[in-house]
Order: C-alpha cells, then structure tokens, then sequence
C-alpha cells in the first residue's frame, strides 16, 4: 500500500511528538492513536499505519535476543548486557534464552543486526567451503 508524503510526515510527527526522553511512552501513543480515530483527517488510515509501523520499528531497536547453548551466568549476563548497552544504549531490554542446537558460543540479535559467533554457524560455514 503506497502512503501519501502528507500521511507519512503526519505520522512522523506524531511519532516524535509520542517520545518523552528519547523513550516511546505508551500513553502517548494511545493518545496519539485516539485522538485520530476520533477526528478521523484525511488519510486517516494511511497515517495510522505509517505510525504503527513507526513504534514496532522502535520497540524492535530496542529489544535485544541473547541465545546460549547453555544458560549463561549471572556474571556472564551483566558483562554481555553491558556491553550491549554500551553499543546500542540504557534503553535495551534485554533477553536472554538457551538454545542447544548452538552447540556453543552466542547468538545475539539487537533489532535488525545479528551477531553470531556460535558453533553450530562456524560448522555450516565450514561445511559450505567444501
């Protein structure tokens, strides 16, 4: 669906105007989205989808997936959330899961960007040379 440069510029500033401190608030967003709904502009559903599309770009940004084979100690978490934090910001929220197909190492995934340094990848690599 092609969005209108009115829709996405009205979208944009909605979405500025829907962070407080550099952080989405929530609130505002709902605000935001029913005071639309109720005043209903034009393109009304183009901006809608433009700033939906805003937040859940924001909310993946700032959500980061750690996967271990084994579970990671409490050490290990804080020394790899700092360092995570120290790239990407405070604003992270971090989880962490195991997954034992990884054979060994980490996976990580902040947003779009992909770290991988685990076993199982370094195998396939490996396997893919020959």
């Amino acid at each position: 669906m092609k969005i209108s440069k009115h829709a996405q510029r009205d979208a944009r500033q909605l979405f500025r105007s829907c962070l407080v401190g550099g952080l989405l608030d929530e609130s505002r967003v709902r605000q935001a989205v029913s005071l639309i709904v109720e005043k209903k502009p034009r393109g009304y559903v183009e901006i809608l989808s433009r700033l939906h599309r805003l937040v859940k770009l924001d909310l993946e940004q700032r959500a980061a997936r750690v996967e271990s084979a084994v579970t990671l100690s409490a050490d290990l978490q804080a020394q790899v959330a700092g360092q995570l934090k120290n790239i990407y910001g405070d604003r992270l929220n971090l989880a962490f899961e195991q997954n034992p197909s990884l054979l060994g190492g980490l996976r990580i995934q902040v947003g779009s960007d992909l770290y991988d340094g685990s076993v199982k990848t370094r195998l396939e690599k490996l396997q893919q040379s020959f």
